[in-house]
Formats: C-alpha cells, sequence, structure tokens
C-alpha cells in the first residue's frame, strides 16, 4: 500500500471543505497532481497544496492507497468522504463529516471529530480515538437514510442525535452519550459503555441500543419485559430488556411483532 502524508500549514480562515482527501481521488496520482486538486472555502476555489504539504504518491487504486493527514484539522471538513476503500489516519482533531457515505475502507482519527461523522455511512470503519460531536452515523438533516453499514467505534464520549434514523451497521461509543439516541431506527446496533441522559430508541421501529451505564429517563413507550444473560462486545452480564417504541407502527415476522430492543446492563 502506497502512503501520502499530507501536513498542513496554512490554517484556512473559514472553514476548508477537502472532500479530495480520499484514496478515491487521490488513486493513481503523483505528488504534483494531488497537490492540485480542488479544496474551497465557500465558493472560492483553492488548490490542496495551498494548505498543506504533500508527500508521497499514491497507490494504483483507492485499496492501494493510504492517506496520513497531520495537524490541527478542526477546520477541515468532509476528510474521506464517500471513500470506498483504501485507508485515512488523521493525528489531530477534524472537522464535520469526517467518513460521510463512506462505503468501504478505514478511518482512524487520532483525536476529537465534530458532527456528522459517519453520516449514511453504508460500509468500512471508522476508529475515533477521542470524542464525537452530534449526529453521529445519523441521516443528513431532512433525510431518512441514516447510515446503514459499516462500523464506528468512539474511544470517548459522543454528542446527541447519535444514530438518528440508522438502519444498520453498529456504532460502539467507550464513554457517555447525551440525548436522542436511534430516534426513528429501523435497524442497526448502538453499544453504549458509559451512560446516557434520556430520549433513548424515541419512534424506534427496529434495531438494538445496549447501555452499561445509567439512563437519566427511560422513554414511555418502551416496555420491561425480561432480564436476559447476554455477552455484547466481550462484556458478560445480565441486561434488562425493553421493547419499544410501543407507539409507532411495527412489521411482523412470522406473525410476531417486531420492536426495537433496549438492553441495560443490571450487573457483569
Amino acid at each position: 500500500m502506497n502512503t501520502v502524508t499530507l501536513t498542513i500549514k496554512n490554517q484556512p480562515g473559514l472553514f476548508l471543505e477537502a472532500d479530495s482527501i480520499s484514496p478515491d481521488t487521490l488513486a493513481g496520482k503523483k505528488t504534483d497532481e494531488i497537490t492540485s486538486l480542488p479544496v474551497y472555502i465557500g465558493r472560492e476555489e483553492h488548490r490542496l497544496g495551498d494548505f498543506f504539504e504533500v508527500s508521497g504518491n499514491a497507490g494504483a487504486t483507492a485499496a492501494d492507497t493510504k492517506i496520513i493527514v497531520k495537524g490541527d484539522l478542526s477546520r477541515v471538513k468532509y476528510i474521506g468522504m464517500k471513500m470506498t476503500a483504501g485507508e485515512v489516519v488523521v493525528n489531530g482533531n477534524a472537522d464535520m463529516y469526517v467518513g460521510a457515505w463512506m462505503a468501504g475502507g478505514r478511518i482512524t482519527v487520532n483525536g476529537n471529530v465534530d458532527a456528522f461523522a459517519g453520516t449514511g455511512m453504508r460500509g468500512g470503519e471508522i476508529i475515533i480515538n477521542g470524542n464525537a460531536g452530534n449526529y453521529l452515523g445519523s441521516a443528513y438533516r431532512g433525510d431518512w437514510r441514516g447510515m446503514s453499514g459499516g462500523k464506528i467505534t468512539v474511544k470517548g464520549d459522543a454528542g446527541s442525535d447519535l444514530g438518528t434514523f440508522m438502519n444498520g451497521g453498529e456504532i460502539i461509543v467507550g464513554g457517555n452519550v447525551d440525548v436522542h439516541v436511534a430516534t426513528h431506527a429501523e435497524g442497526g446496533k448502538i453499544i453504549i459503555k458509559g451512560n446516557a441522559k434520556s430520549r433513548l430508541g424515541g419512534q424506534m421501529v427496529e434495531g438494538e441500543i445496549y447501555v452499561f451505564g445509567d439512563i437519566d429517563v427511560m422513554m414511555p413507550g418502551f416496555a420491561y419485559r425480561e432480564d436476559v444473560e447476554l455477552e455484547v462486545d466481550g462484556t458478560k452480564g445480565l441486561f434488562a430488556l425493553y421493547e419499544g417504541d410501543l407507539g409507532e407502527r411495527h412489521r411482523k415476522r412470522k406473525g410476531q411483532m417486531i420492536y426495537g430492543k433496549l438492553y441495560q446492563l443490571i450487573r457483569p
């Protein structure tokens, strides 16, 4: 796998839209071609090389290309957007839309990310070794197609509206989450190893939520069913199972109603 290293040298005055930082875009290009790729500040078009030092050549295909991005990227959006293969490593904090609509490959962020990371994600893997902002793995605002595949792992905390309109895939949060988890979800799995605030599973039709810590306020549309012994992401324990959201219409499978499932750890 060939490696291209991008080191930020000039911070944008506003926010830099850099969806060209993707193995799919860089594949088959040499250093001078990569330097000339377009990036945007509002309507103004610039060159990637205006903001980044570029070294190395990309592989022949996206799958053969690894990108290492260095520096404070807290004003750089769309890193890894729509990527289908290859690898991106971000050594610093990143702005919104990391891995948005990605279908394959792997992104590792050794820092924090802002909102909408993994929005509309269809495949691949995102690893965030810091905290994540709001709308992780969710639908774009005004859309109803959230994350449908792939895996997102956050080592720290996550913000609000996690997994909104989620249809598939898996999200694991090592810390705490804010309000609104899996709102309108129709599938997928969310594991929260810390605490959750409120509004988990609001208008949820299908899917699974696992909470290892406390839940401040349980949604009234979820009903307790039973205690079950489970192993979740390497943790064995006794979980209380709740089903809901009972206020929603639900499909049937083999004559049985399908509900969203919310599990809370009682004891390891």
